[in-house]
């Protein structure tokens, strides 16, 4: 009869008086419905975050990968590099905190699992 005080009597393990037991994580199915061309890929090779009040702004934009390169080579040569680049701005997302608290725990998830892959 040890065992009883051990575990409740749906064999679940006991939690100590004064603690709380974390829920099992669960997972939701959702499916976004894409409206217009929102189901299109946007090419993004640059990204920036800016933050207001309440908001966070994320731009995707696209750099001319040919000139993103020559800077390097401008720059070992001494030259003279660009006041500024000018790109395209592909899409401005605006998140609220908790949206994008999500957003960095599941590309820290993400990043992560690529880091493990490549070390196998």
């Amino acid at each position: 009869m040890a065992d009883s005080k051990a575990k409740k009597d749906d064999d679940q393990p006991a939690v100590a008086a004064g603690t709380a037991a974390k829920p099992p994580r669960k997972s939701l199915g959702i499916r976004l419905a894409a409206a217009g061309d929102s189901d299109q890929p946007v090419v993004a090779n640059y990204t920036q975050l800016n933050v207001a009040p309440g908001m966070a702004f994320i731009d995707f934009g696209f750099l001319e990968p040919a000139m993103m390169n020559a800077l390097p080579r401008v720059a070992k040569a001494g030259g003279k590099l660009p006041e500024s680049i000018a790109g395209r701005l592909a899409v401005r997302v605006a998140v609220g905190y908790d949206t994008l608290a999500g957003l960095h725990q599941q590309l820290g998830r993400v990043l992560a699992g690529l880091d493990a892959g490549r070390r196998k």
